[in-house]
């Protein structure tokens, strides 16, 4: 198959990545738990709401910015964190900053990012909104507080606090690869697939130094040792944090807080009870436990359980500005988005992730036109058909106007 030149879709730019990045690397960002049905059904569910076209309103007027987390966006998306995006590109974290800072949306830094914290915010245009700060629950509270602290001094005013993982989930691609091992041979074998990807040595682990996790350079023991750092993490997952540990987060932090990992009602409102401002229906891409419901399917009576209480995001197989619209429709107030913008970036760095914003946004806009409404506040369950009525909606345009007039 011939290099692609002109990719047009996150499919396309998935392929770019694939043929540029090391196999573990390549398989880390695209694999999901278990045999990879939820990470599959994350993306069929979102083809199986079908919109309502309308024709002869008048469209000639029509806008996609928004307000998410109280921040000014062109479109109603942030990219999401994602851990080692680092090492797909040559800072990597701060060229997709750069990116999306340029296209209008939020950027969010992963707690595992490989660029720190005051490098991604110095990557932005001048007057440019600082980045969103991804955290998890660690069992070191001082280390929690250390990077809280850091985060503030960096100017971040929101955090996206990561619930889902008390445990790392059962990637299978990634044992395979022998990421999950130690020793000679899983390392051999890393080794043989980064001489397979030449172009990818000389942009990423030769002049993308230091490779290592800036954020928790200063703060955590073996923060500048990859393996190391491995190490630690594992031993710092904490399964015994209960809402009482998001109790103690709220008392901490200043900022505004969204909950990433919410895939249920009940848990949803002791989100709103913990104080949390926002949260992010999410099964982490998949990456977890496999068998769980996608997210579009999750999202309708998650947003109907919080009512106008706090805004809800989602994320997980949306692929397209379709798909950003059929999230509106279905409840949500914005997406975050993971794979897709790190593929552009490993594909194509600054300028990918760039054009692949610029596509999404023509999609959306279309999306809109072509359904009749003309504001973002204004898209909801009469934007679908029959067959999506079905699935049990009701009307939740009101509370996101709501929540964007804020």
């Amino acid at each position: 198959m011939n290099r692609l030149r002109y990719p047009a879709t996150a499919q396309d730019w998935r392929e770019q990545a694939r043929r540029r990045l090391p196999r573990f690397l390549f398989d880390f960002l695209d694999g999901g738990a278990g045999d990879e049905r939820t990470l599959a059904a994350n993306v069929q569910a979102w083809g199986q709401v079908a919109l309502r076209q309308r024709v002869l309103v008048d469209v000639s007027q029509v806008d996609t910015r928004t307000r998410l987390a109280g921040q000014d966006c062109a479109l109603p998306l942030a990219l999401a964190p994602v851990g080692l995006a680092g090492m797909m590109a040559r800072r990597g974290e701060a060229q997709a900053m750069r990116a999306a800072s340029q296209a209008g949306v939020p950027f969010t830094l992963s707690t595992v990012g490989i660029c720190a914290l005051q490098e991604v915010r110095a990557a932005a245009p001048a007057g440019a909104p600082p980045p969103w700060f991804q955290l998890y629950m660690l069992r070191d509270r001082g280390a929690v507080r250390a990077l809280l602290e850091q985060a503030w001094q960096a100017g971040c005013r929101t955090l996206v606090f990561t619930v889902d993982l008390p445990l790392p989930g059962m990637r299978q691609r990634d044992v395979r690869n022998g990421m999950a091992h130690q020793g000679a041979r899983p390392a051999l074998l890393r080794a043989a697939q980064v001489l397979a990807r030449p172009g990818w040595v000389w942009d990423v682990a030769l002049r993308g130094k230091p490779l290592s996790f800036g954020s928790l350079a200063s703060q955590v023991p073996g923060g500048r040792d990859l393996g190391a750092f491995k190490a630690w993490v594992d031993a710092q997952f904490d399964p015994g944090v209960t809402w009482r540990d998001i109790d103690w987060l709220r008392g901490q932090w200043r900022g505004r807080l969204l909950l990433k990992g919410i895939l249920d009602e009940q848990d949803a409102r002791a989100a709103v009870a913990a104080g949390a401002e926002g949260i992010v229906v999410s099964n982490h891409g998949g990456r977890q436990l496999d068998g769980v419901a996608a997210t579009a399917a999750a999202l309708p009576t998650i947003a109907r359980a919080v009512g106008d209480q706090v805004e809800v995001l989602v994320d997980g197989g949306v692929r397209n500005g379709t798909d950003l619209f059929r999230a509106l429709a279905l409840g949500a107030h914005g997406v975050l988005i993971g794979r897709p913008w790190i593929w552009a970036l490993a594909g194509g760095g600054e300028a990918g992730v760039r054009q692949l914003l610029a596509s999404w946004q023509r999609e959306l806009l279309l999306a809109m036109t072509l359904t009749g409404v003309t504001r973002v506040g204004d898209i909801g369950p009469d934007q679908l058909d029959q067959f999506s009525s079905q699935i049990g909606l009701h009307p939740l345009c009101s509370k996101r106007q709501q929540l964007l007039n804020q």
